[in-house]
């Protein structure tokens, strides 16, 4: 990975973009077991009917986690010095979901970059935004 430097990126600059493959249910069970977090609306199709949905859906904090790695694939993890997100809409099952990030501002005093995010489904959606500061040497 080349890290980008301070005084070459731009305000308006964008993130090589992250193109995910659409969900299934093999990645909700995948993520409940990594992350720890396996409510039953994730994974059960019956609970989360009984629920009102139609189907499972995806954790929020997996869609924040690709929102992470289009960051961690820009800049190193180490450079990062806040990440925040808002959940906007439910991930649900094939949606292919693509995230992207764009420079919103600088600030010289610590030779930070701003990062606004997103992510989209292919419909448009969008079901997370967030910003993220990240230091550039």
């Amino acid at each position: 990975m080349s890290t980008p430097r301070f005084d070459t990126v731009q305000v308006g600059d964008l993130l090589p973009a992250l193109q995910l493959e659409p969900i299934r249910r093999s990645t909700l069970a995948l993520f409940a077991g990594a992350s720890g977090d396996h409510n039953p609306i994730h994974i059960d199709i019956d609970f989360a009917r009984q629920a009102g949905m139609a189907d499972v859906f995806a954790h929020g904090m997996l869609g924040m986690a690709w929102l992470g790695r289009l960051l961690t694939q820009w800049a190193p993890q180490s450079q990062l010095r806040q990440f925040e997100v808002r959940f906007l809409g439910i991930t649900h099952l094939a949606n292919a979901v693509s995230c992207s990030g764009r420079i919103a501002e600088k600030r010289d005093s610590d030779r930070c970059v701003r990062v606004q995010l997103q992510s989209t489904n292919q419909h448009g959606q969008t079901k997370i935004s967030g910003d993220a500061w990240v230091a550039l040497p």
